[in-house]
């Protein structure tokens, strides 16, 4: 593992870095990338930030958006820039499974790589770590790195700042979380006064949905739902018929598992939804319900302890018939 002291005299000169995160990226994804890349620019390294696959249109207004590489749309450049990069520095995920066929291409590189990461279980392909898992986002973390590794508070720009206000506010279900420590509202107000604007961003996030988003929320709800009362679970299925029907795009699906949890005396909600190749599931839970648990034992997936993903090869009906099989053992936990 690099040190500290080694990486700092890397970083004092300009270097080629790469940002990359997980696929389909969520707002602390892109807001902790975008964060990094606006303060690694204000010292002439050169950067870009690769994702492995696109994301939602609601995140694309960030600064710096424009200088994003998507991998699956730019295999070439992304390679030629994974080859020669100095830094790589992996935000928001700790396994190379987690950037698709990018993980190769980040696993062989010569490159330091560097983890910025809250997820359990971190793999060891990384030189540099900084690594929390009670923190409630990356971008908490990225905020951390520049100001207590790199003593470079005042470089944390209105840019810096509107990006990691941006990974907070959605890893956190807007500072809802039982990880949103007093910590983290002194970073959040350090970031408002370094000119995040807190009602725009919120704006630009939350409000800004298309039609056919609506409408396919009011259709999960109304049609969609079953609620198991025995088991204080909610499940949302959605067919690949509705994803076609409502036009779903990435980022469509961004929250809807969070309505069923919202259901009083619900302790976990299921959203899994039928894609091309595989069936997507998310789960959220409260208090100390271990949702990641499910995942990893059962999905191939993980996360943490109240938000949680992972997939499953057999069919939709199969997965949520898999899916039920399992409350009884979590019985006890779910009635408390």
């Amino acid at each position: 593992m690099l040190d500290l002291a080694s990486l700092t005299e890397l970083l004092s000169q300009p270097r080629k870095i790469v940002i990359t995160t997980h696929h389909k990226p969520d707002g602390d994804a892109m807001g902790s990338s975008l964060g990094l890349y606006n303060y690694f620019i204000q010292q002439g390294h050169h950067t870009r930030v690769i994702t492995p696959t696109d994301y939602p249109d609601f995140l694309t207004w960030m600064p710096g958006n424009g200088e994003v590489i998507i991998y699956t749309e730019n295999t070439e450049l992304s390679a030629r820039l994974i080859a020669d990069a100095e830094l790589i520095f992996c935000v928001d995920f700790n396994s190379l499974t987690r950037i698709n066929d990018m993980g190769v291409l980040v696993g062989n590189s010569g490159a330091c790589k560097v983890m910025i990461d809250h997820h359990l279980e971190p793999e060891d392909f990384d030189d540099y770590r900084h690594w929390d898992i009670n923190a409630c986002a990356a971008a908490q973390l990225v905020y951390t790195f520049i100001t207590d590794k790199l003593q470079n508070k005042a470089l944390i720009n209105k840019d810096v700042a509107t990006c990691l206000y941006t990974g907070i506010m959605t890893d956190s279900a807007s500072f809802r979380l039982p990880n949103t420590t007093s910590a983290v509202h002194r970073i959040v107000a350090d970031l408002i006064d370094a000119g995040a604007n807190n009602s725009r961003i919120h704006e630009l996030v939350y409000n800004s949905a298309s039609e056919n988003r609506l409408r396919f929320l009011g259709h999960c709800l109304a049609n969609c739902l079953e609620i198991l009362p025995e088991y204080n679970t909610a499940i949302i299925a959605v067919n690949k018929n509705d994803i076609a029907m409502f036009n779903v795009n990435t980022g469509d699906t961004e929250g809807i598992v969070n309505y069923a949890l919202s259901i009083a005396r619900i302790h976990l909600a299921a959203f899994i939804v039928e894609r091309a190749d595989k069936v997507k599931i998310s789960l959220r839970s409260k208090a100390e319900f271990p949702a990641n648990e499910i995942c990893k034992k059962y999905f191939n997936g993980g996360g943490h302890r109240n938000a949680a993903g992972g997939q499953s090869d057999e069919p939709l009906e199969a997965t949520i018939a898999k899916f039920k099989s399992i409350l009884p053992e979590y019985k006890t936990l779910l009635i408390q």
